[in-house]
């Protein structure tokens, strides 16, 4: 193949996202992504090109994430049963009463996400239809809910050992003869990225502030009541329906979806049985969520029966309302991985490997910040970042084999920048995920969430140059902190805007123009 493991493999992607970026078509700019991509696969022969775009990105998309998308339309159709009922309705007027602010329900959002730590997709889709409710009601714009939904699902995934993303990285290790949790445990100090995320939202929340595109779609929500929803998620009131018709149906869901990846990871009698950890890490997400998902669907279905606040001509109706709730987050997710496929094809993960090895020799110290440059750029072009830790924990390893402090920072970066791009990438899964949770149109989600995503990579890629050299958590991570305070007090003094601040109306266009 001519264009194989060369600069021409992250062309598509890179096309895809800027055009995604310019345009904000997303179906558009993916699909001219994947026609890129296999013309370069096909080396433009128009046969061979309709025969990649089918048979090697469409139908191995559609095949492989075919669990996920069980459990995108059952958690559709659970939402749209608690809808009908009026739980969502009881659980905005309990929220109007009890959260005070905009930001008691941004922190309210924030404290569920980090809650649900087990695995990325059941955090995104749970967060955001849990609490959409609460921040409609408070007027926050729905980019800002799925940057939070965003911001507490990978990077607190990275940082939970019992969850899928800590199997996923244990598992790559234990191929290479390493143990695997141990190593990610011992990351967990130095993941900057993961852990000063936190910090920043936290920030941002209180110090009540935005900047760039945020800044705008937090005004339109708070001034004009714009808040940026694709408008099929109205809420319908209902007098007999209380808070519990709201929680009981998402504590059903949770528990299961927790139960089903313990049970499909063996924990019940298999391989892993009694060992938690173990457990997670022989999981399927992709048959343990939908297995949840439907004992939860039956369960609160029959549970809202019972308590008479749906009928079951308006409970068949949820089933269709839940699908095509879910027929946008499906379909992208479709593109997005059919233009992962390609990028795969053309060999984008070798041809970075290859950079990545070149770049060793003579920069030891400072091999941490590159590893996480590399992997934000990987993660960002492909879209996916259990590939991008798959490819570089091998490379990473034996560079650092005779200096295991130096070693246990290379993979912390490893992971931080894989977090990192992918929480930016307009192709990752994770990124459409959190799209779909807050309901809003994902390339709105990618364009108002990738100025706070540069800015704590910066901070990040600083803290890592550091961390080469002073090789102490306890006294990198104080520092990164504080310099992750610092950085928003500047951002609030310079191009920062407070949406219930009289005197940025007028100048907030010239803010953003700034910015």
């Amino acid at each position: 193949m001519e264009f194989a493991n060369t600069a021409w493999a992250l062309v598509p992607a890179l096309v895809a996202i800027v055009l995604a970026l310019v345009t904000k078509e997303t179906y558009l700019s993916l699909f001219v992504g994947i026609v890129m991509g296999a013309l370069l696969v096909a080396g433009f022969d128009p046969t061979l090109t309709l025969d990649a775009i089918v048979n090697d990105g469409l139908v191995p998309a559609v095949a492989d994430n075919a669990g996920i998308f069980v459990f995108l339309v059952m958690l559709g159709i659970v939402v749209a049963l608690v809808s009908n009922a009026g739980g969502a309705a009881a659980f905005g007027r309990w929220a109007a009463v009890h959260v005070k602010s905009r930001a008691g329900a941004e922190i309210a959002t924030f404290a569920l996400g980090v809650l649900i730590f087990v695995d990325d997709y059941f955090n995104c889709l749970t967060v955001g239809s849990v609490m959409r409710p609460l921040t409609d009601s408070k007027n926050v714009s729905r980019a800002k809910l799925a940057f939070i939904i965003d911001a507490t699902a990978a990077p607190i995934c990275m940082i939970a050992p019992v969850s899928s993303w800590a199997a996923a990285v244990s598992g790559v290790a234990a191929d290479l003869n390493v143990n695997g949790i141990q190593l990610f445990i011992e990351a967990i100090p130095f993941n900057f990225y993961s852990l000063l995320m936190i910090v920043f939202v936290i920030g941002l929340i209180f110090l009540n502030f935005d900047y760039g595109p945020m800044a705008k779609a937090e005004m339109e929500a708070y001034r004009n009541g714009e808040l940026g929803s694709l408008g099929n998620d109205e809420v319908v009131e209902n007098n007999k329906a209380t808070l519990w018709d709201m929680l009981v149906p998402v504590v059903i869901l949770i528990i299961f979806c927790i139960l089903g990846m313990l049970y499909v990871g063996g924990f019940f009698g298999g391989e892993a049985s009694g060992d938690l950890i173990a457990a997670f890490g022989n999981t399927d997400a992709f048959v343990a969520l939908p297995w949840g998902a439907l004992i939860a669907l039956v369960l609160s279905f029959l549970y809202l029966l019972a308590r008479r606040v749906i009928t079951l001509k308006d409970s068949s109706v949820s089933f269709t309302a839940g699908f095509n709730a879910m027929v946008p987050a499906i379909l992208v997710l479709t593109l997005a991985v059919s233009l992962k496929n390609m990028t795969g094809l053309l060999g984008a993960d070798v041809f970075v490997a290859g950079l990545m090895e070149g770049a060793a020799p003579g920069l030891f110290n400072l091999l941490p910040a590159v590893i996480f440059l590399v992997a934000v750029f990987l993660a960002f072009s492909t879209g996916t970042s259990w590939g991008t830790f798959g490819i570089l924990i091998p490379i990473v390893l034996p560079i650092f084999a005779n200096d295991p402090t130096l070693l246990t920072i290379g993979i912390s970066a490893c992971l931080a920048g894989a977090v990192a791009g992918d929480h930016c990438s307009p192709i990752s899964d994770t990124t459409v995920m959190a799209s779909a949770g807050a309901n809003m149109n994902h390339v709105d989600h990618v364009s108002t969430q990738l100025p706070y995503v540069f800015t704590m990579a910066a901070v990040s890629f600083v803290m890592f140059v550091l961390a080469g050299f002073v090789q102490n958590a306890f006294i990198c991570l104080p520092v990164g902190i504080v310099l992750t305070v610092l950085v928003l007090m500047a951002l609030k003094k310079t191009i920062g805007c407070s949406v219930d601040a009289p005197e940025n109306i007028g100048e907030l266009d010239e803010v953003l123009a700034e910015s």
